[in-house]
């Protein structure tokens, strides 16, 4: 390992008081607290996804984890989109078609139900993490005084070099680079044109780094040793993984999601709006497939309402052909592992390839 590459880990590591460079990305929806508190306590950094959680829930989480790990963890919410255009007969058809997938999907099932974003940021600041995180875009100016008064650190996702330079233009302190391959959602700030920025990690990361002065986290496509080495190679200071910890005990995914990870080669993944409305990465399950030719997704969150009734049912059944099962594009790499087995095994053997022993 060259020397400036070893103080640049080192340096984060120390200003985030982590043992090893590696955070679990904030998975909506798939963070409970043991598994942030297990990667937390194995010396990375934990993550929940507070989108869906009102205040009291994320108050809840943090106070959880900090019962379980002394470590740190981040915080993270999507910023709004603007509010959605509706298209009665396109949700129509789009109720025809799912009902084939799942349950009858009444009308009023595409109406938006979001959380209170701005009570979303009250609650991350009264519960004091070490860092809050964004996605979709850039915290408003006044929240992100608040967030520097209180003395948390802001983690800005982006998708591009612009989406960079804007976020550390904002005030971010810290970039995280997500590549094509991640799984979930992308973090595009435009979400219409997140579909043409589909920028792989291995040029997104070294191009972002010799853009910024800020700390770079690489995500996307990182679940061994071999993708940890490289993306510090590439100038990340840190890693970010999700997928890859998916299959852990913690994580508590229905096994037919784990299964399906698990048995997922790269191209077994694909980036689709049928879900939510918004693009995100999944396995290639059947409805997914089928989506591509049935009717246009409805924009973010009417689509997610009208796929509610079928991804609720899909989950009881364990049918995963029905079921919203995000992935990255590097799932069969995951294992099914306890959490804290997983990074530190990830980081001994990354050094390893690294020379640090």
């Amino acid at each position: 390992m060259s020397a400036a590459l070893e103080a640049r880990v080192r340096a984060f590591c120390e200003a985030y008081a982590l043992q090893l460079p590696i955070l679990m990305a904030p998975m909506a929806g798939a963070c409970p607290p043991a598994l942030s508190a297990a990667v937390a306590t194995a010396g990375g950094m934990g993550a929940c996804g507070a989108l869906l959680m009102g205040p009291e829930e994320i108050a809840g989480w943090a106070a959880q984890v900090r019962s379980a790990s002394n470590g740190a963890f981040q915080m993270n919410l999507w910023i709004p989109d603007p509010a959605p255009v509706r298209d009665a007969a396109q949700e129509a058809a789009l109720r025809g078609f799912l009902g084939g997938w799942g349950p009858e999907v009444p009308a009023e099932a595409g109406d938006p139900k979001g959380q209170d974003f701005e009570a979303q940021c009250a609650a991350m600041l009264a519960a004091g993490p070490a860092v809050i995180s964004s996605i979709m875009g850039v915290y408003p100016p006044e929240f992100v005084a608040r967030m520097k008064a209180a003395g948390i650190r802001w983690f800005a996702t982006v998708t591009t070099v612009a989406e960079a330079l804007e976020a550390e233009a904002a005030g971010a302190d810290v970039i995280v680079a997500q590549g094509m391959e991640a799984g979930g959602h992308r973090g595009a700030f435009e979400a219409g044109e997140a579909a043409r920025r589909l920028v792989g990690l291995f040029a997104l990361l070294p191009a972002v780094a010799d853009a910024v002065k800020l700390p770079v986290v690489a995500t996307g496509g990182i679940a061994d040793a071999r993708g940890v080495a490289a993306a510090l190679m590439l100038g990340a200071s840190a890693v970010q993984i999700g997928t890859g910890l998916l299959r852990t005990p913690e994580a508590g995914i229905a096994p037919a999601w784990a299964d399906g990870l698990a048995r997922a080669r790269p191209e077994d993944t694909l980036a689709t709006r049928a879900y939510s409305g918004r693009l995100g990465r999944a396995l290639r399950a059947g409805f997914a497939e089928a989506a591509e030719a049935g009717p246009e997704a409805a924009p973010y969150p009417v689509q997610r309402g009208l796929t509610g009734p079928m991804r609720a049912q899909a989950a009881k059944d364990g049918r995963l052909e029905a079921m919203q099962a995000w992935a990255g594009q590097a799932a069969g790499l995951a294992r099914a592992e306890p959490a804290g087995e997983v990074v530190t095994r990830l980081w001994e053997e990354a050094r390893a390839l690294l020379g640090l022993v």
